[in-house]
This record gives structure tokens, C-alpha cells and sequence, in this order.
């Protein structure tokens, strides 16, 4: 394999793991030889060719042999020195940093300010909330934690919010980066013997954002530096920002004393969206696409459609209609409701297959042959109790909603008590054999299989 070919599949890398992910753990493997079918590579350290083995292994190796190359399996190893006397000592990082510019964090997208951030019902508070923390000034509410399930804008309000700070006041010193990049970036100082340099970088910014925290959750060694740098910054008052896929609370093998001190600002439910927001986002994607293929036209109808049967996750929403303008553009004519029908056939299929909390509430009580007004009050008694745990277990498993709203549908639970349902379950599937077989035929009719 060549450097040529190996740069092809670092762009199609970039492409399916995302920036943050390519820019993080792909970036700094260098590609050796491939040599009997061994495809072999430098790493930085042991841990990141662990880290890239066990995480996108099956991704880099499907990407080679997708170009053609006749790989079967990878090999990380780390470089050795040539020699002690000539080997390149890392160099420390300067103790002041002058520029916001040169912290050490992910880049961000241009395209995630809060003009293009679409308001509605279900995010608006999130969305103020993020407006507040971006005007500056002293931190009202520390941390900021915004939490919900994939594409929802999570992401998106924590790259507005830095573009913001940056706009109002660009000596600022604004630090956006996953935990995954904060757990590298803490292992490396470790590593290298540089924990005074991280220390210095991440304790002496304004602002310290971190997306997908629940990443940190189960290392010890990355949640201990995590808590100080956090009490750090806020004993100086200065502003926090934390994203994750659920509540702090429910982030398992976070420590307690963590999620703790997550919870004394101001967390927020992202929740998911409705068809009026999902139909404003399809209508400003519209105006921009437009840029890109002048020549394609979608027809009425077709936001609409959109907007009904894809409702769970706003990036593959806004993906769909990318691949209705490209189609349109390829075929040259309008793009109406059964060509859409015909060019999302995956994405339609997925979409129709996902249940929905109702349903699932239903098909459950149905199985047990109980109402579904006993399966969702008070009742304690197991004929109750252990289908309405099941219900709580495929809600978790089959939707994207958050415990706390899976707790509104059942007669509004705590979301510590759907919590215990769903491990309990989890539990029993690996020692009672009727409820592990209830469970696998409830979740295949629910899923159309």
C-alpha cells in the first residue's frame, strides 16, 4: 500500500468517524508497510494503538480493502527512538499561551452559529440558555449541561456558543474539544511527562467546553483530572460547558462526586423534535442547498413528507435532503413525493421500523394480557411491576428518549426509578429464561423482524 492510497482512506475515515474523531485518533497513526496481508502502523503511544485497534479497527481495515488492497488484519507499534543521543525530545507547551487560537482543541464548524440554529418548542430552552452563556460576562449558571440524544443540536449550540464568545471578544481564551480529545490529550501529558503544561493550558482558559463527557465515564485516572480542572475553573468563576447523550445522574460509571458537581448549574433536556421544528429546519436547509445545485428543484409536498416520517435524529433529517437535491441535480427534473419515496428507500425503512413509547406500552401490555392503565399506575404487584420494567427496558433500547421523559409516559416516574427497571431487566435477561425470551420476541415485533 501506497502513501497515496493511504491518504484515500484517511478521507473516506474523516468522511464515516466524524472530524473530531479523525483529527483525535486517525491522525496520528503512520502508515509503515503492508506486508502478508499485515497492514502495519506507527503510533504515538501504546494506549492510542489499543484505543484505535478496539474503536475504529474494522472501519480502517474495511476502508483498505475497499482500495483495493489486499489487507486481513492491523498491526499498531510504537516508534522506537533511533537512538538516545539523537532522539527528539517532545517539546513543552510555553507556560502563557498569547492567542485563544493556539489552545489545543477541536476546530469548529463554521456552519454551527446561532443564525443557522433553527428555535422551536423542544429546544428553546436550550437554546437560551446557550444564548447566555455566548453574550459573556460573568457565569450565571456553571456548568452548563445540555443533554439529549444523537442530532438533536447538542453540538450545535456548544460551537455557536464558542463562535459567539469569539465574536464578542476575540482574546478570548475558548476551549471546545471532546472528552475523547481530553482523555488523549491527559494520557499523552502523561506520557510525556508534561502534566504541568496541561494543567497550565486547561486550568488558565475562560471558557472550557466538553462534548459527549460520557466518554471520561469508567477511567479513573481521566475522571481525577477532570474533577480538578473543573473545580479549578469555577473556584475562578470562570465558564463551563458539558454535553452528553443523558443526565448526569444517569451517566453510568461516572463518579458520584462528578456528576455531582455537574448537576450545580443549569442542566438542560434537549429534547427531541417536533414536526413543526423538524419542517423549520428542512425549510432553511432548503435555501441553502440551493447553493450548492442551482439546477435542482423539490416539489410540494416533499418538506412535509420529510418532516412526518423522519423523527428522531436531525442529522440524517438534513442528510435526506442533500440526497434529494444531488439526486434532483443528477436526473434533472422536480423531485415530488414518490421520487423521494424512491430515492430514501434505507432511510424510510429505518424510519418506519423505530417504535415509538406508545406503541411499545401497548404491544407490552397486549403480550401480558393486562390493561395498560394497571401496567402504567401504581400497582406494585409483579404481574404489574415486571411488564411495565420490560416496557421501560425496550423504551431505553428501541427510542432515543431521554429517562426523564420516559418517566413522563409512565405516569410520571422518576427517571432514577426507570433507571432501576431497565438494569433489573438487564439483569433477569441473564438468568431467567422467560424473561430473556419475552424480551427478544417483544423486540422483534416491535421492529418489524
Amino acid at each position: 500500500m501506497t502513501d497515496e492510497t493511504w491518504g484515500l482512506v484517511q478521507r473516506e475515515l474523516r468522511n464515516t468517524i466524524g472530524q473530531n474523531n479523525y483529527q483525535t485518533w486517525i491522525e496520528p497513526l503512520e502508515f509503515s508497510d503492508l506486508s502478508d496481508g499485515v497492514v502495519t502502523f506507527f503510533v504515538p503511544s501504546q494506549f492510542v494503538g489499543n484505543w484505535v485497534s478496539q474503536r475504529f479497527g474494522d472501519h480502517i481495515l474495511h476502508e483498505i480493502v475497499a482500495a483495493g488492497e489486499p489487507a486481513r488484519r492491523l498491526a499498531f507499534r510504537v516508534r522506537p527512538a533511533a537512538n538516545d543521543d539523537v532522539a527528539v525530545q517532545p517539546k513543552k507547551r510555553p507556560p502563557q499561551m498569547p492567542a485563544a487560537e493556539k489552545l489545543p482543541g477541536a476546530p469548529l464548524d463554521d456552519n454551527f452559529t446561532f443564525d443557522s440554529f433553527v428555535v422551536g418548542k423542544p429546544n428553546e430552552l436550550a437554546h437560551a440558555a446557550a444564548r447566555r452563556v455566548g453574550e459573556g460576562g460573568p457565569a450565571t449558571f456553571n456548568p452548563l449541561f445540555l443533554y439529549g440524544g444523537v442530532g438533536l443540536g447538542k453540538t450545535h449550540l456548544m460551537h455557536a456558543i464558542a463562535w459567539e464568545l469569539k465574536s464578542r471578544d476575540p482574546q478570548a481564551r475558548v476551549l471546545y474539544l471532546s472528552a475523547e480529545q481530553f482523555m488523549y490529550k491527559f494520557v499523552q501529558a502523561l506520557r510525556e511527562k508534561t502534566m504541568m503544561d496541561f494543567k497550565q493550558i486547561f486550568r488558565s482558559v475562560d471558557v472550557l467546553m466538553v462534548d459527549d463527557v460520557q466518554f471520561i465515564a469508567g477511567k479513573d485516572s481521566t475522571q481525577e483530572e477532570f474533577f480538578h480542572t473543573f473545580n479549578a475553573l469555577v473556584d475562578q468563576r470562570k465558564q463551563i460547558v458539558i454535553s452528553a447523550d443523558c443526565a448526569p445522574g444517569e451517566i453510568e460509571g461516572l463518579e458520584g462526586r462528578i456528576a455531582s458537581r455537574l448537576q450545580q448549574g443549569l442542566v438542560v433536556d434537549v429534547h427531541p423534535t417536533n414536526y413543526e421544528l423538524r419542517l423549520g429546519i428542512l425549510q432553511q436547509k432548503v435555501e441553502q442547498y440551493r447553493n450548492s445545485f442551482a439546477d435542482a428543484r423539490i416539489g410540494s409536498g416533499v418538506l412535509e413528507f420529510l418532516a412526518h416520517k423522519i423523527t428522531t435524529n436531525v442529522r440524517v433529517l438534513e442528510g435526506a435532503l442533500m440526497r434529494l437535491f444531488a439526486f434532483g441535480s443528477l436526473i434533472g427534473r422536480e423531485i415530488d413525493v414518490a421520487a423521494t419515496k424512491e430515492c430514501l428507500t434505507d432511510i424510510l425503512k429505518t424510519s418506519d421500523k423505530r417504535a415509538t413509547i406508545d406503541e411499545i406500552q401497548r404491544k407490552v401490555s397486549d403480550h401480558y394480557n393486562i390493561r395498560l392503565s394497571d401496567m402504567l399506575g401504581p400497582k406494585r404487584t409483579r404481574v404489574y411491576a415486571r411488564p411495565r420494567q420490560i416496557a421501560m427496558f425496550l423504551c431505553k433500547r428501541l427510542t432515543e428518549r431521554s429517562l426523564p421523559e420516559i418517566g413522563r409516559h409512565f405516569g410520571g416516574r422518576d427517571h432514577t426509578t426507570i433507571l432501576h427497571g431497565i438494569k433489573r431487566i438487564e439483569s433477569l435477561r441473564e438468568t431467567d429464561r422467560q424473561v430473556a425470551e419475552d424480551v427478544e420476541l417483544l423486540m422483534r415485533a416491535l421492529q418489524g423482524n
